[in-house]
């Protein structure tokens, strides 16, 4: 008989805990296989309960050894998810609740609870981790106070807060925090130190604990981490608030980094960082993962969500903030179009597709499953949403208030709302929608010009979701410029609320038609449907003042170009090649902007964009298109091309500056083209001489592009085989870059590398998850990519649950394609479903993808 399904959790049924924690004393004796965990937890009724009953606790895989409430021992056996303790057995009013309990790190292969990486203890709560540590209330909104013991002869043992002795063996937390941030680490480990200054003169130690031999990588994470503590005290008057901050990097992580009170757990890859082994991106990366991690200490820790349902509060706040930071570090234009191609790229698909759900989501079966592109990065464009539309001295308001009123509190998006309510006196019921409602809101746009008045009318629609057939109108902030027919500009930016399904503005005392530039700054995560000529594209492209839309003009005028390449056989026309000429030629436009302007839009995209039209997407011809139009931009280019390469070279030793690593952008984009029409001569040039890896792997990227690019790979292979996360980018370019008719075979033949180590997350991903990336690969007409990626998935599952659920992603657009691919892929989704022993992360997963 097959297992009972999962039962789904549901926002509805939230009550507020039984019992509340006023502190917790954990004390670990680490072993691999027997650690032991003693906890002395003191509980009271919470007075909001109506009847706090039974105490429950959570736990999962836990050998019992000992319990006890106010030092008489009890006996309790333990069920499938934790352990009841019943009403009868408990004192009137508060009471003291000890046990004891044995683990086995070294077995913990799921990476979540108390693990092991390398020798090296560690943990990862979030979301439901806690569980696997001790019998705990694992549920946010239960917040303590922790102090902390370790046992172990390894020489550097942490936890949360600050070290109580000079040894390091005990910890104390005072801030109260939910079990979801707890964090211990032990292992032999080396430090780079440094200390920052408060702005009220209190001195922080700062470190960041890596393996010997890695702490030559550590200073830029350490100027990154320094960078944030002071923007945060200049912008958002957030100062730090224990003696010591500690970052870990560790190896095996199923995630970016995690926001532990005081002890940050990070993956390796995004910490580790030296001009020889990272590329500009793992910079960029670095600098903006370290900062969202310290930003939430306080949007996040001391603040906090008070149940999964509320991610967004806590995560959309906080990448809305780092965006800010990466901004002002670097450049707010080329940062805002980076942000929305990732928005694109991800969650609109997501939108789009059997997986959609609201920011705030009403139910789930597995919490981990909710880390998403839509709680994340849609979350963050709704604050971006406030932001603009209460402007920035509210917005400041509103936050000090936010701080002020819900400082040690688990808050809900209620609460987030009330606090601009009440900062700016605006209604924000209609609001609140965008965390309610599924989907991605389609603006459509028609205009009337009567010779001295220029009126747009917008109407919004959004699409049926999964469970949500009918949608109510947002507000929708939209931006809005006005250009003359020689590009000048007749009318600044003007936000234009839509708060109705349909509304018309009106723009009065011009002197002629104008060229409207709708959306400036992607002022909201909407879909803008409107006719428009290519001559206008251009004219936006040469002229616009804001630089997402003049970079939104060219992509437009690409996708158009390839459209027609793909549903009647064109041939790109000068016009388009000319305008991106003039583009490249600007000296006047950052070079970032250059780089990406000369981009093409992604398979992926183009597949969209014909599915959104009726056109049934065919990934090998969306393929072919794009190697053409490549070839034709290259041709005609290459004198501008050639130029650039050898302009944009950056002299003197590596900097990671946005301007130096803007200039190296354009110069590799200018290389990769080039490469289709000197056969590679450059890339090869540059692959032997290149003194950073920016360089050399983009040299080595051109030359496997171009199917030249066997010897280069290898050479890479020798040079960096020993360095675990160079060559994780060794293995995943080979496979991202392949001739589509290679990739699948490329991908199985890595699998089958002495150095694909499957059981590492990042290896994983560098191997399993780069084939979807090769759309045309992936989606070969074989189905030999689906099966082999539902392979790998399926022989994860019943290790590492989280990370295998996460990349089965990879089959969420399958309702896109042609009948004979989604047979296919429903197959492997069906075999996937049908496993014995699957996971419920990959369960609920594959049954939204399927229903």
């Amino acid at each position: 008989m097959k297992d009972a399904a999962p039962q789904a959790i549901h926002l509805s049924d939230y009550t507020p805990p039984a019992y509340l924690v006023d502190a917790v004393e954990l004390s670990f004796r680490l072993h691999p296989t027997a650690t032991r965990v003693g906890a002395r937890i003191r509980f009271r009724p919470n007075p909001a309960h109506p009847a706090p009953g039974d105490l429950r606790l959570d736990g999962e895989g836990l050998e019992l050894l000992a319990a006890a409430i106010d030092g008489e021992p009890l006996t309790a056996t333990p069920d499938v998810g934790g352990l009841t303790i019943p009403a009868e057995l408990l004192p009137q009013g508060a009471f003291e609740w000890t046990c004891e309990v044995q683990i086995a790190p070294e077995s913990n292969t799921a990476l979540e609870g108390l693990y092991m990486s390398n020798g090296m203890y560690c943990t990862q709560c979030e979301a439901e981790g806690f569980r696997k540590i001790t019998f705990y209330p694992d549920r946010p909104d239960v917040m303590a106070p922790f102090t902390v013991r370790i046992g172990s002869d390894l020489p550097v043992l942490m936890s949360n807060g600050n070290p109580v002795d000079a040894g390091w063996t005990e910890w104390h937390d005072p801030h109260p925090k939910p079990s979801y941030l707890f964090a211990l680490v032990a292992g032999d480990l080396v430090t780079h130190r440094d200390r920052f200054t408060t702005r009220s003169g209190r001195e922080v130690a700062l470190n960041i604990w890596v393996r010997p031999g890695d702490e030559g990588r550590c200073a830029f994470a350490m100027d990154a981490l320094k960078r944030s503590m002071r923007w945060d005290e200049e912008v958002y008057g957030r100062e730090y608030d224990l003696d010591i901050f500690n970052i870990v990097a560790v190896d095996d992580f199923n995630m970016g980094a995690m926001e532990n009170k005081g002890l940050n757990i990070f993956n390796s890859k995004y910490v580790l960082a030296a001009p020889e082994t990272a590329t500009d991106a793992d910079f960029e990366r670095i600098e903006a993962i370290i900062a969202h991690e310290y930003f939430h200490n306080w949007t996040g820790n001391r603040i906090t969500c008070r149940d999964w349902f509320q991610l967004s509060l806590k995560e959309g706040l906080t990448v809305f903030r780092d965006q800010q930071f990466s901004g002002d570090m670097r450049s707010h234009a080329v940062k805002r179009i980076h942000d929305v191609l990732t928005l694109r790229a991800r969650q609109f698909r997501e939108d789009d597709g059997p997986l959609a759900h609201p920011v705030r989501p009403a139910s789930y079966v597995e919490i981990n499953n909710f880390y998403t592109a839509t709680v994340y990065e849609k979350g963050a464009e709704l604050i971006r949403m406030l932001h603009l539309m209460v402007g920035p001295e509210s917005y400041a308001a509103a936050l000090d208030l936010f701080f002020d009123r819900h400082d040690g509190q688990a808050c809900t998006i209620e609460d987030w709302l009330k606090v601009f309510e009440d900062a700016t006196g605006r209604d924000l019921s209609q609001f609140a929608r965008w965390y309610a409602q599924a989907g991605t809101p389609r603006v459509r746009v028609a205009e009337d010009w009567d010779g001295a008045t220029y009126t747009l009318t917008l109407r919004q629609h959004t699409p049926p979701t999964p469970g949500q057939p009918e949608k109510a109108p947002v507000p929708i902030p939209v931006s809005v410029g006005l250009l003359a027919a020689d590009g000048r500009e007749i009318a600044a930016t003007r936000v234009l609320e839509l708060n109705e399904a349909e509304q018309s503005f009106a723009f009065e005392g011009l002197a002629e038609r104008p060229v409207p530039s709708i959306l400036r700054g992607f002022s909201a995560p909407v879909i803008v449907e409107r006719d428009s000529s290519a001559e206008e594209r251009a004219l936006l492209l040469a002229h616009d003042t804001d630089p997402f839309n003049r970079f939104e003009a060219g992509r437009a005028l690409a996708r158009d170009v390839l459209t027609r390449m793909i549903t009647e056989e064109a041939t790109p026309g000068p016009d388009y090649l000319d305008a991106l000429g003039r583009m490249a030629r600007d000296g006047g436009l950052d070079p970032a902007f250059r780089a990406l302007a000369l981009g093409l839009p992604s398979q992926d995209n183009m597949a969209q964009s014909l599915h959104d039209t009726g056109v049934v997407p065919d990934p090998g011809a969306i393929h072919a298109a794009r190697e053409r139009l490549t070839q034709a931009i290259a041709g005609h280019l290459e004198p501008v091309l050639g130029t650039l390469f050898e302009q944009m070279a950056v002299p003197g030793p590596f900097s990671p500056s946005a301007k130096a690593a803007g200039c190296r952008a354009l110069r590799l984009a200018a290389l990769r083209l080039l490469a289709r029409v000197d056969g590679g001569a450059r890339a090869t040039t540059l692959f032997a001489s290149a003194d950073n890896m920016t360089e050399q792997l983009g040299a080595l990227s051109a030359l496997i592009e171009i199917g030249a690019g066997d010897a280069a790979a290898a050479e890479f292979y020798r040079q960096w085989g020993d360095d675990r996360l160079v060559l994780d980018k060794w293995f995943m370019l080979q496979i991202v870059h392949a001739a589509p008719e290679r990739a699948v075979a490329m991908a199985r033949a890595l699998t089958q590398h002495p150095d694909f180590d499957w059981r590492n997350p990042n290896r994983f991903r560098a191997v399993i998850g780069a084939l979807p990336a090769n759309a045309a690969g992936f989606h070969d007409p074989s189905g030999a990519g689906y099966r082999l990626v539902a392979d790998w998935l399926l022989h994860l599952d019943p290790l590492n649950p989280q990370t295998a659920a996460r990349m089965s992603t990879a089959f969420e657009t399958w309702r896109r394609y042609g009948p004979q691919r989604q047979a296919l892929i429903r197959a492997e989704l069906e075999r996937i479903r049908d496993t014995p022993g699957l996971s419920r992360d990959m369960g609920e997963m594959v049954g939204r993808m399927l229903e």
